[in-house]
């Protein structure tokens, strides 16, 4: 690039000038984004130290799990951590999954079961469950999972509950298992890229959000901000608006080495995935206003950087400065890609992130439209 092409490149006396304005500019927006925020996530290392671990409650919300329970619930119980508790929620289940938990109990002392008690004001709500499983914990620090998912590791105790100075909430990744076909790598892609956002931001002191598959807090923080109060008529919510309300840039860290994850069967059609998008993208719109606003402008900027480059490129002249910047930016992200799937997984989708991140691109804001049209009310 020489000096004339570039002041020809940068000079406003058409339309297709501004055009080519706001294409620069989300280039400069995304590069932000990339190496400022998203690199803390790619460049991190843990710093596992903590030779005194204090005794933990291990939080599971079961709702008809019977078979998950069965499979899953002795990865939980078998953990090598010195001093635990695994409490069980119970939340009306109709299948057999008490009689399963009744048959645990008697060969783990460790296993605690709550029964949520009948009652049509919170009937049906994940987040009253929740909150009987804490305010039944005996130890403050408490670690949340889904009954659908299970530990990678036997470690994965220990990894989730060494807090820093002052830390007082713990983010981890919650992952899916790698199966055959398109819808399998869709999910696994959605959750690493939300997973790469969020523990990105949090890195960056700006914590907005964690996942109930993987999350850990002190149960005194919990009940010191009255638990899920400002939020309890939303459907959703029990991981990100909680986290949303209550992290900050002092009390929240992430862990993402392999031991500290969780993995969880992923959806095996495509309309039981699409109800689970509906009810996660119920949330966003009560997050902060400063949270709304970061995360609305990295999807403007990426809306706009995709879709001007189809039309630049084929309008403008000399092409290759167009171009170059699409290559740069791509560049830079498939490297924060790599560097990030290296911790926490996904390393044989990178070839194909580009064309996710378009799908995402259309799907995304058709969840949106489809929640207009659809209210629901009950956790199942």
């Amino acid at each position: 690039m020489n000096w004339q092409e570039l002041i020809g490149f940068l000079a406003f006396d058409y339309l297709i000038d501004y055009v080519v304005g706001l294409y620069v500019l989300s280039f400069l927006v995304q590069l932000f984004y990339y190496l400022f925020i998203f690199s803390r996530l790619a460049f991190f290392k843990d710093k596992l130290k903590k030779e005194n671990p204090e005794p933990v409650s291990v939080i599971i919300c079961a709702k008809n799990e019977r078979d998950n329970l069965l499979e899953f619930l002795p990865l939980y119980l078998n953990q090598n951590y010195k001093e635990f508790e695994v409490i069980v929620v119970n939340d009306h289940s109709v299948d057999d999954s008490e009689d399963v938990l009744k048959a645990f109990a008697l060969q783990y002392k460790n296993l605690k079961i709550v029964n949520v008690p009948d009652t049509d004001r919170f009937y049906g709500s994940k987040k009253f469950a929740l909150t009987l499983g804490i305010k039944a914990a005996q130890y403050d620090q408490v670690l949340l999972s889904d009954a659908d998912c299970y530990p990678a590791s036997n470690n994965w105790i220990k990894t989730m509950s060494e807090y820093g100075s002052k830390k007082e909430i713990i983010l981890g990744f919650g992952g899916y298992q790698k199966r055959k076909g398109l819808l399998n790598m869709l999910i696994r892609f959605e959750t690493f890229y939300t997973a790469f956002q969020y523990l990105s931001f949090a890195k960056a002191k700006l914590p907005y959000m964690g996942v109930g598959r993987n999350l850990a807090y002190h149960k005194e923080l919990f009940f010191k901000n009255k638990g899920f109060a400002s939020h309890q008529h939303i459907l959703s919510g029990d991981d990100d608006l909680f986290i949303n309300e209550v992290g900050d840039r002092r009390n929240t860290q992430i862990v993402v080495h392999s031991d500290g994850h969780t993995l969880s069967n992923p959806k095996s059609s495509f309309q039981k995935w699409f109800r689970q998008k509906q009810r996660h993208f119920t949330t966003g719109k009560h997050y902060k206003f400063k949270h709304k606003m970061m995360l609305g402008i990295l999807q403007l900027s990426q809306l706009f950087f995709i879709g001007l480059f189809v039309v630049l490129i084929i309008q403008v002249r000399p092409f290759h400065l167009i171009l170059g910047l699409f290559v740069l930016r791509y560049l830079i992200q498939m490297l924060t890609f790599k560097l990030s799937m290296n911790k926490i997984g996904g390393k044989d989708l990178l070839l194909l992130a580009p064309l996710f991140e378009v799908f995402f691109m259309i799907f995304n804001p058709i969840i949106v439209i489809s929640n207009l049209l659809n209210k629901k009310t009950k956790w199942n």
